[in-house]
């Protein structure tokens, strides 16, 4: 891909009028809650979501920690047996900034993904900077808005139950070896 081809995207107008610039956004974890990503954007977001999509080529890993939040946070890994299901937004350009401080601690991957059909290229994800070497489970508070996410967004519905067996195994887990611990 050249460098004209990786950028065209940002060009593309995104309101109804045609005249603002913006982006196609892959959100997997907290940010498929567009009520969530509202807090942190300062306006609603629900209008620019595109769709549920799918990331082919890699797998859902909580390999990041948030201090803010005390806990494990979603990250995605390079797998090309998987396939990760999250919510395509397509928002302003004037959003890039507040959202690449709400993603402290990730850094912008340039993925492709599909939804309601098309393809999608030049989409920008977030990975983590600093992968911890094993899972760490997510708090209550981040598990919940994950899966609220994930639902209010139409993730098909096989999808969102392993989410939630995944996320559950990890807190389990994590709550019995610090029984252990104790």
């Amino acid at each position: 891909m050249t460098p004209k081809e990786h950028f065209a995207w940002s060009s593309e107008p995104i309101d109804s009028d045609k005249t603002e610039a913006g982006f196609y956004y892959f959100a997997y974890g907290s940010c498929m809650c567009p009520v969530d990503l509202k807090r942190s954007l300062g306006e609603k977001t629900h209008h620019y979501v595109v769709g549920p999509a799918t990331l082919p080529g890699y797998r859902l890993v909580f390999y990041g920690f948030s201090s803010l939040r005390n806990c494990g946070v979603l990250d995605v890994v390079a797998d090309p047996t998987a396939a990760v299901e999250g919510v395509l937004y397509r928002l302003p350009m004037r959003l890039s900034e507040q959202l690449d401080k709400r993603e402290i601690g990730y850094r912008h991957e340039i993925v492709r993904v599909s939804s309601g059909g098309k393809s999608y290229r030049g989409v920008r994800t977030y990975t983590v900077i600093e992968k911890l070497p094993r899972e760490l489970p997510p708090n209550d508070w981040y598990f919940n808005v994950v899966m609220r996410g994930a639902i209010t967004c139409g993730l098909p519905e096989q999808y969102c139950w392993g989410l939630f067996n995944h996320m559950r195994q990890l807190q389990q887990s994590h709550w019995q070896w610090e029984r252990r611990e104790a």
